[in-house]
């Protein structure tokens, strides 16, 4: 189902008209309905946040498989964006909670509200606060998970025309788009629990540059395929 025939779901008519002319003029789908689905649940989502995309769902397929045999676990998604990976994983994993941490005040509202339509806002707390420079104390958690801005500063205007009007802070990862992978891991190792690991999704051609940088680090690491058969979720362990 393409995003015209996604339109002609929720509008009839003029107002179907006026949405199929916005669409053509650029406006994503997802903005102009002003919800989407990922994994199965539903999000609402507006100018503010990443719009979801089905090869997310491997990065929540494998926290959920991180969390699942594990009591009181607590897992922490940077850059949460809509917080769908959060909101997502501890949906299937009653026994965990979580922290979702984002930039953008406009998307932790967002954020929060898709907790509760959810039924997860009792176990997952959204942040507003620039990850470069928040403390997460003594904080130990069994994932650290980010789906963070992964396209090189080079790359942006090359971009679809319909992704250049997301966010631009979700979009640019700096010079080789590994900033924010290259921070975390940097920084946030001692956060992880024993058998805590990173998960992160990363782009179509960063697979080498994550295990070096996992090297740096003495982790070890495993890099997994989406749906289309690309690099897409690097899993990073002591």
């Amino acid at each position: 189902m393409n995003d015209i025939d996604i339109l002609k779901l929720y509008f009839k008519n003029k107002q179907l008209e006026e949405k199929i002319k916005q669409y053509e003029q650029g406006i994503p789908a997802a903005y102009l309905i002003g919800e989407w689905e990922f994994f199965g649940d539903k999000y609402y989502i507006d100018e503010n946040c990443l719009i979801p995309r089905c090869d997310t769902e491997r990065v929540v397929e494998e926290v959920i498989s991180s969390l699942k045999n594990k009591d009181n676990a607590y897992i922490a998604d940077l850059c949460t964006g809509s917080g769908c990976i959060a909101i997502s994983s501890l949906k299937r994993c009653k026994n965990a909670s979580g922290i979702g941490i984002d930039i953008s005040e406009g998307a932790i509202k967002i954020a929060k509200r898709n907790a509760t339509e959810n039924n997860v806002s009792d176990r997952v707390e959204f942040v507003c606060d620039d990850i470069f420079n928040i403390d997460l104390e003594q904080n130990k958690f069994d994932v650290i998970v980010s789906n963070p801005p992964y396209i090189p500063t080079k790359d942006l205007d090359s971009l679809d025309e319909y992704v250049k009007m997301e966010p631009i802070t979700a979009l640019d990862g700096g010079l080789d788009g590994m900033d924010f992978y290259n921070f975390i891991v940097s920084n946030f190792s001692s956060n992880l629990k024993n058998d805590g690991k990173f998960i992160f999704e990363i782009g179509y051609n960063q697979g080498e540059l994550i295990k070096q940088t996992a090297s740096k680090h003495n982790f070890k690491c495993t890099v997994k395929k989406d749906y289309s058969g690309n690099p897409r979720v690097a899993i990073l362990e002591k």
